[in-house]
């Protein structure tokens, strides 16, 4: 049984357990009430039977007829029975005639007033002092209420339950539908979602609620299984590629250098080319499979809690040890007052990484000229800017700049793999950041980061 059809079930049988209990508790407590109140009214019957029979004032006996003649309808099957009290009576053969317990006539002369039912006949009798003696006066009729009203209420109560329980049904039926057709859209979509087309996302709901939260989840599944696709897929087309020159070159300087003798001078620059080639190799490797861990394995990391600008520091420092001659320059004036706005969760070995690789080429494709970073915090997320006054990228080739070993058409005087800004987007994306570049071509390049507060991450 499908989900969805379960809660409709569930829902369906609740309500209709809730409408059963309480039509079952209103015709209990209004059959209790029924009874009592016939009882009641046998009861004044029998005060006013016994003053009208029993009265010896004529004019009191009178009044009493005429009231109830004009004021009490007479009720089906009843009838009156007036006994005197006399002593030793056991009042045995009126039982058996009225065909009541001769407890009834006991609790009567004890108590004043007793009560008895026999099938559908109500009895009730009163103790009343006369003139002349003390008598028992019992008035018995067929409780209507109980074949009439208590009937039709029983019949209302039975129909509002069938109506009730269409609509609960309908009603049901139309929640399940509400409720599961998101879930039901979002697995249309999944569906349409094959290696082909791993950018599809689902559509987020405004509502953060659990089905909001739900596809916010599955997007960022998505986007790791992307990230891990894609890094797999830019391996394995692009490896080939660029390890295959520098292994050509090897083998090719090798087998040419093997063809005859040389002398100790040629083998010298035999071995030059082949540990330059050799070197590049492994720069390459280093690079690539560093890129497919960042893209695999980003959720094994740990993280710790940092401050942006003292990211800044450590990576200055790093680019000083690298390129002595750099001109990068820190930026403060966007600091909040509060330190703690800056306070983000990071690896820091990863955005180390990251940062070097971006200021290394803003110092490389600007030959030097003054780099700026800057560190400031918006109302939702930190940022960490690097811009330079560079060669740029020209426009319409901003679109591949992730992609690996791609380099822009105005690099060729600069060395490089293209890795630096694939790998940084994996960084980024592994601390649930983005990165952003804009760049004119003969104007400069700005970098940005951006990062999720601490305890939004």
């Amino acid at each position: 049984m499908k989900t969805q059809t379960k809660i409709a079930a569930l829902f369906f049988f609740f309500s209709l357990f809730i409408m059963v209990l309480f039509g079952v508790s209103v015709y209990y407590f209004v059959n209790k009430y029924a009874f009592t109140d016939f009882y009641k009214r046998l009861e004044i019957r029998a005060v006013v039977a016994a003053r009208s029979s029993l009265e010896t004032e004529a004019d009191k006996a009178s009044v009493m007829r005429e009231i109830r003649a004009q004021h009490l309808q007479k009720l089906p099957e009843e009838k009156e029975y007036i006994f005197r009290i006399e002593t030793g009576k056991t009042f045995r053969e009126e039982a058996d005639r009225l065909n009541v317990p001769v407890s009834f006539f006991e609790q009567i002369k004890k108590t004043g007033a007793a009560s008895w039912q026999q099938g559908n006949i109500f009895y009730s009798g009163i103790r009343y002092q006369a003139v002349d003696g003390i008598y028992l006066v019992v008035v018995s009729a067929e409780n209507y209420y109980n074949t009439h009203h208590l009937a039709y209420i029983r019949n209302v109560i039975l129909i509002a339950i069938i109506v009730t329980s269409i609509f609960a049904l309908t009603l049901s039926v139309l929640f399940s539908r509400q409720v599961f057709n998101p879930v039901k859209k979002m697995t249309r979509r999944v569906q349409q979602i094959g290696s082909q087309n791993l950018h599809v996302r689902l559509d987020v709901p405004r509502e953060k609620d659990e089905v909001g939260e739900l596809a916010e989840t599955f997007n960022n599944m998505l986007d790791r299984l992307e990230t891990a696709f894609e890094t797999q897929n830019n391996f394995i087309s692009n490896a080939s590629h660029e390890l295959s020159t520098p292994l050509t070159t090897i083998i090719g300087e090798a087998d040419l250098t093997l063809i005859r003798v040389r002398t100790p001078e040629e083998y010298i620059a035999a071995l030059e080319v082949i540990l330059k080639e050799a070197e590049r190799l492994d720069d390459i490797t280093k690079s690539l499979l560093f890129l497919a861990q960042t893209g695999f394995n980003g959720g094994t990391q740990k993280f710790e809690k940092l401050r942006a600008d003292q990211l800044l520091y450590d990576a200055r420092e790093m680019i000083d040890k690298i390129n002595p001659n750099n001109n990068v320059q820190i930026d403060l004036s966007g600091i909040p007052d509060n330190p703690l706005k800056l306070k983000i969760k990071a690896n820091r070995q990863l955005l180390d990484l990251a940062l070097s690789n971006i200021i290394t080429n803003a110092c490389k494709y600007s030959r030097n000229k003054p780099v700026i970073m800057r560190v400031w915090a918006g109302e939702e997320n930190v940022f960490i800017s690097v811009t330079d006054h560079g060669i740029g990228i020209p426009e319409n080739e901003l679109r591949y700049i992730y992609d690996p070993f791609f380099r822009a058409s105005n690099t060729g005087d600069f060395a490089g793999y293209g890795i630096g800004l694939p790998l940084t987007r994996n960084i980024m994306r592994i601390h649930k950041g983005e990165i952003r570049v804009s760049s004119t071509q003969n104007e400069g390049t700005t970098v940005t980061l951006v990062f999720p507060p601490w305890g939004a991450f």
